[in-house]
């Protein structure tokens, strides 16, 4: 809580976390994404009135804006130094967090809806989380943490049994002997909510809000000024002196310039002015004020709802619909009805609608007050239908819909919620009373042009049709003649956004005729009726299962236990640091990047004047700055001589503040020289025989003579695009330069630290170089070698300038910079039988490795090692090469390249079943049957794979669930269900012994207490904790003694990197390893003192001169891979599995709807039930982007109903990209959808749905009617 602060400069340029940052040195507050929409850490503001509770984004919202309020951040809720809140501690407890930086933001979400709704229902508590990101967890833990004050429970109820509660029929999971557990934490445990407890808005704000005698505001910066006025005649006289001055209410529209690089030297703010804040509502319809905030206007609207007829809310009701998803609840909270109007964005889901609803804007300035009608003149931005400079929206006045007249709001985006619309519409309908004949009819669209366009002509020509099926023909016709995108229209997607256009229109069509119906006219065909229906915003549900502890194991014991993340509290409370949460260091600076903006080109010359003149400005670095080596294994640091992609670093700025940075980073001028080949994709790549590698290959059987044999041969094509890693924390690095020996100190999060010592760029031994890692917010691969590139970088910065820098990278450049996931390139040839066997097979992969080597060669040997994934195909060639393109280089990323590869293989084993006409679940008689040697030689016993095949068919009630698709989609033309199931082999581990080491330091000190270190990273999946509770085991103590405090080069030296799966295999043996050799030494003690304590054994064992302290060392599995031969025992073992996914798909927009998964994973021992089963729900969560939206790396709250089992048997094995591709039953349930809506409309032919099955590859794959006349257009 910040209590009585006072800025005495306040800047209007500094938003509220920049000041909570500086002023109170707090950084609990973090960015996940600067425009507001996917922010992570939001706080939440006590307005101007007690009763007034809001939960904001602290990066958009301006400090000024927040004059006498009082703000609360997650500080102010709760404490491990005070008490923790009941919020807090429930998210911590029901396993809500894993890498914590996001956590914060959680709780403020659902701090705030408790202070405003006590007793929340599930839909207000997803509502509430809906503007906020996780990567981590999958959602799903956080809204249960969230249910459990709910007074009814939602969560889903086990009772012990195993079984799902969506299942029709009980079954058992497993052996009788097996005691299967389902919960994973203690409700009895939480702490109640009590209400009187939480803290009361400031008495002497209230005086303030209410003193009559208040005066203009006036806060002066350095080149802006910001003026709040206190009355409507104060604000109308200072827009006539400032007409250019934008007006900030919300600021979400003018807080992002920054993306824009606008100036504006004068901001008015009207924020709290009682004259732009009312509702008034007549018979006629109802005027709302303009600084209504678009929460506020949900609400007034569901009143008004509540209390007006049906018939006249059609208005109402199409608005309230497109609020509830319109961004986040933060978002709607500051954004105003009137900003939002007067900004016109051409993506505006509300003005097609108000526009169609015969909305009016009512305007005032010095002048008097005018009326301008919200329609097509304004939103199209004519100039006779605008704002005069000097006015001010003062409401908006939305009139009732009369009677025969229907006003529908579409849209269809992304994802259902926080996404911009690829297209919407508002549309309405009048019609002569007592018939279907049209009076006036009016059409908007918007995300289809530069603005909300009107299709006002069409609509013209269609007065005095019926309204008939030859009316929408003519109609659509008519839309598309109007609205033109033009080939190269921004946002691409043309001929899909051209079909939205009428397929909108169908969907309206549909609900007047179905409201006509009503007034005795013709209804539509019930299989058509679905087509109505949106998809609903659930609230996600599921269960787990795991195997119960051995009850003879000892109490003390947490093994096998799902205990609770070693800082869970801490990320709750905001008190975990990560690295820029750090306190400033004495004389720091703070670097920003210069990137190239060329793919490949000579640089000719860089000029740093203009940029070292400017103000906080301590020195420009480029690649003659590096003391030692500027190239680490292909990466290069700073650009020299020529640029090899977009993206690439060319020089850095060093400044005494990080806006003074990238301000002069601005003005740093680079010449280019154009230089060819440019080379950007995989089919450029092999036109000019560009790759990083030579080619990998493993084979078995005779592939060529096998082709002979068979019944038929069929060969595809398959594009799996890759994925930008969006990791929660940006990559940030903290180096502090030592005052002797040319010493170095790096604060980074990584899961490399051993390769981010690339002493080679200063040109000093590694033992100079000490690297510190406590834990990082997220980084799912791209934080093992980007770190290293990044913190040389940094450090060149630091030893040039000797003084300690910090390097945050903003999210669009890590997103440039750091790259992410390979997109892959597949090609096959496939010899079966007509039964389906699968006698040969001839595979190709191909990824786009990018600009320099970065992991690309391990990527590509991993993807052709894991090719054949869970099927023997006695006659199998697979080869793969990494493209060598001028684009930044892609790097690890969750599954390294598993996800990608295995998608080909479903591909080509479902255009087999096709084929055969068989269901792709019946092509498991290729799968493997019983142990036999894999393409590369190494044993494997199937026998967990099919079990966990069996398990998942019967568990998930497949057989039953796809005669209730097939049904359903015999009844339904426009939406259709698919099903699909997908076994999974994956290997665990690196090909090369050295990487599967590790070790361990333990200490125990005199009063008992216990240190453990280790060379493996916390990174969210909850590896210290693992490692506590294996230290626990071993030396027989409580995990309160033991502590764990961060990784260091220093502590642990030569690392290997935490991934592959292998963090708790490695480091939990060495950490056994080093805790039996200290229970060894004191054996002797315990012997002569049995019934002891530990601290008694401890103390004993120092005076007799025992050592208390030892490394413990794992050399690691044994693997090898002889490239040379294709043969080898690359991994120490696999992992199996299976999923299953039912989808829904609306054939008009592309959309999807998730119904329900079922996982099965063989996960042997857990050490952690609760973490291992959140790893498998979070690699089931995250291929989302991946396989079933877009290419980026982050994933919403989409509903599911999700069944989630795990067997567990020893030895533990790893997990944490195991169940990434199980992700994809989503992608291959959504092929067997469109696969039904194609059949219906006579197109049987095999095709191939590559990934991701975006809503634009959906519909333009289902194909109908207008498709059609959209290719033919």
């Amino acid at each position: 809580m910040i209590r009585g602060l006072v800025e005495a400069r306040a800047a209007p340029s500094f938003l509220l976390m920049n000041n909570i940052h500086t002023l109170i040195l707090s950084r609990r507050i973090k960015e996940a994404a600067p425009e507001g929409r996917t922010i992570s850490h939001a706080t939440k503001r006590i307005g101007l009135r007690p009763s007034t509770n809001k939960e904001i984004t602290a990066c958009l919202v301006p400090i000024c804006s927040l004059y006498g309020a009082a703000v609360t951040t997650v500080e102010g809720v709760g404490s491990i130094k005070t008490r923790i809140h009941p919020v807090q501690e429930r998210l911590a407890k029901c396993h809500g967090t894993q890498c914590g930086f996001c956590s914060p933001g959680m709780v403020m979400s659902i701090y705030t809806l408790l202070r405003n709704h006590p007793e929340p229902t599930p839909e207000q508590i997803t509502e509430s989380l809906g503007g906020n990101l996780c990567r981590c967890t999958g959602y799903r833990p956080i809204v249960e943490s969230g249910k459990t004050f709910c007074v009814e429970s939602a969560v889903c109820q086990m009772k012990g049994s195993g079984k799902c509660c969506m299942d029709q029929e009980e079954r058992s999971f497993s052996n009788k002997q097996e005691k299967i557990c389902t919960k994973l934490y203690n409700e009895d445990e939480f702490q109640p909510l009590d209400p009187t407890q939480e803290s009361i808005f400031p008495p002497e704000l209230i005086r303030m809000a209410e003193d009559p005698n208040k005066r203009r505001l006036v806060f002066q910066g350095e080149r802006t000024t910001w003026i709040t006025p206190v009355t409507l005649n104060d604000l109308l006289e200072l827009k006539t002196n400032f007409p250019k001055a934008p007006l900030i209410m919300g600021n979400t529209t003018v807080g992002n310039v920054k993306f824009s690089n606008k100036f504006h030297p004068v901001f008015i703010s009207p924020l709290g002015l009682p004259d732009l804040y009312f509702v008034d509502s007549t018979d006629d319809g109802v005027t709302i004020g303009a600084g209504y905030s678009l929460a506020q206007l949900n609400d007034a609207l569901q009143f008004i709802v509540s209390e007006q007829p049906k018939e006249k809310t059609k208005t109402y009701l199409a608005l309230l619909k497109h609020l509830r998803t319109l961004a986040g609840a933060q978002i709607r909270n500051m954004a105003t009805l009137g900003g939002h109007v007067v900004s016109r964005p051409n993506y505006s889901d509300l003005n097609p609608i108000l526009a169609a609803g015969n909305a009016i804007i009512n305007l005032i300035s010095k002048e008097g007050e005018r009326q301008i009608p919200l329609d097509g003149h304004f939103l199209e931005r004519s100039p006779d239908a605008s704002l005069k400079p000097e006015e001010v929206v003062l409401s908006v006045y939305i009139p009732h819909s009369p009677q025969w007249h229907f006003v529908s709001g579409l849209r269809m985006a992304q994802r259902q919620e926080n996404a911009s619309a690829i297209a919407n519409a508002g549309m309405s309908v009048q019609f002569e009373e007592g018939t279907d004949r049209i009076k006036a009819l009016q059409m908007f669209y918007g995300s289809v042009g530069p603005t909300v366009v009107s299709a006002s002509q069409a609509c013209q020509q269609l007065i005095g049709r019926q309204w008939d099926d030859q009316m929408l023909s003519d109609a659509c016709r008519l839309v598309l003649d109007e609205i033109y995108i033009p080939p190269a229209a921004k946002g691409g997607m043309v001929e899909y956004r051209r079909t939205l256009i009428i397929s909108l229109l169908f969907k309206f069509y549909l609900r007047v005729r179905q409201g006509l119906n009503k007034m005795k006219f013709p209804n539509i065909p019930e299989k058509f009726l679905s087509a109505l229906e949106d998809f609903p915003i659930e609230t996600p549900q599921g269960i787990q299962t795991f195997q119960c502890v051995d009850p003879s194991q000892p109490p003390q014991d947490p093994v096998g236990h799902p205990v609770m993340h070693q800082s869970a509290i801490k990320h709750a409370t905001g008190e975990a640091v990560f690295v820029d949460d750090m306190p400033p260091i004495a004389q720091e600076l703070f670097l920003a990047v210069v990137t190239s903006t060329r793919a490949h080109a000579k640089i000719i010359s860089i000029d740093t004047s203009e940029a070292l003149a400017l103000p906080g400005v301590v020195d420009v670095i480029t690649a003659e700055d590096v003391p030692g080596d500027n190239n680490h294994q292909g990466e290069i640091f700073y650009a020299q001589n020529e640029v090899i992609c977009v993206g690439q670093i060319v020089c850095t700025v060093a400044a005494d503040t990080y806006a003074h940075a990238k301000e002069a980073a601005k003005k740093v001028k680079i010449a280019y020289e154009d230089l060819e080949p440019r080379i950007i994709t995989i089919e450029q790549a092999l036109e000019h025989n560009s790759f990083l590698s030579v080619e990998k290959k493993i084979e078995q059987g005779n592939v060529e003579q096998a082709f002979k044999y068979v019944d038929q041969i069929i060969e595809g094509e398959v594009h799996v695009e890759g994925q930008e890693h969006f990791y929660m924390e940006t990559q940030t690095i903290l180096a502090i330069p030592q005052e002797e020996d040319k010493e170095m100190v790096l604060h980074l999060g990584t899961q490399f630290p051993t390769h981010v010592q690339v002493s080679g760029s200063l040109n000093v031994p590694r033992s100079r170089i000490a690297c510190h890692m406590k834990r990082a917010g997220g980084a799912f691969g791209g934080k093992v070698t980007k770190p290293a590139l990044l913190g040389a970088v940094c450090a060149v910065a630091a030893n040039k300038t000797g003084r300690p820098i910090r390097f945050v990278l903003e999210r669009g450049n890590d997103m440039l910079i750091t790259a992410g996931r390979h997109p892959l390139f597949g090609k096959y040839k496939i010899g079966f039988m007509n039964n389906g066997v699968i006698k040969a097979a001839d595979v190709e992969y191909y990824i786009n490795g990018g600009c320099t080597p970065d992991e690309s060669e391990m990527v590509i040997e991993f993807i052709v090692l894991k090719s054949e994934n869970a099927y023997n195909i006695p006659n199998f060639r697979c080869r793969g090469r990494a493209c060598k393109t001028n684009l930044p280089s892609n790097t690890a990323f969750r599954g390294f390249g598993f996800p990608q590869a295995t998608v080909v293989v479903e591909a080509y084993i479902t255009a087999v079943a096709s084929q055969c006409n068989l269901p792709p679940e019946q092509v498991e008689i290729n799968m493997y049957k019983r142990t036999s040697e894999t393409a590369y030689g190494q044993t494997f016993n199937p026998a967990l794979l099919r079990r966990c095949w069996k398990e998942c068919l019967e568990k998930s009630s497949f057989s039953a669930r796809k005669q209730a698709a097939e049904e359903f989609n015999k009844n339904n033309y426009w939406k259709k269900r698919g099903l699909a199931v997908v076994p999974m082999k994956f290997t665990i581990g690196i090909p090369l012994t050295y990487y599967n080491q590790a070790a361990a330091l333990v200490h125990i000190y005199l009063d008992g207490s216990v240190l453990v270190i280790h060379g493996g990273c916390e990174i969210g999946q909850g590896l210290h904790t693992k490692m506590i509770q294996v230290a626990s085991r071993e030396l027989n103590i409580p995990e309160s003694y033991i502590h764990l405090p961060e990784t260091s080069t220093i502590t642990v030296p030569n690392a290997v990197f935490t991934a592959g799966s292998m963090g708790t295999d490695i480091n939990g043996k060495a950490v056994q390893n080093a805790c039996q050799i200290l229970m060894a030494r004191l054996q002797p003690v315990i012997r002569k003192n049995p019934n002891g304590t530990w601290e008694d054994w401890v103390a004993k064992a120092f005076e007799e001169s025992i050592s208390l302290s030892t490394t413990g060392y794992f050399k690691g599995y044994q693997t090898n891979m002889d490239w040379e031969k294709g043969k080898g025992n690359p991994y120490p073992y696999f992992v199996c599995g299976a999923s299953c996914s039912e989808v829904e798909v609306d054939c008009l927009t592309g959309a999807h709807k998730l119904l329900r998964t079922d996982i099965f994973v063989d996960a042997a021992f857990s050490i952690n039930p609760a973490l291992d089963i959140g790893q498998v729900r979070d690699t089931r969560t995250a291929p989302t982007g991946l396989f079933g939206q877009f290419h980026s790396e982050y994933s919403f709250p989409e509903s599911s109903k999700c069944c989630l089992y795990l067997s567990f048997c020893p030895p533990p094995q790893g997990l944490g990209e195991a169940a990434m591709f199980l992700g994809s039953s989503v992608l291959f349930a959504i092929y067997d959808a469109v696969t039904a809506a194609r059949r219906e409309r006579g197109l049987t032919k095999t095709f191939t749905l590559s990934s991701p099955a975006t809503p634009e590859l959906i519909r333009m794959t289902c194909v109908d009617q207008f498709t059609d006349l959209v290719s033919l257009d």
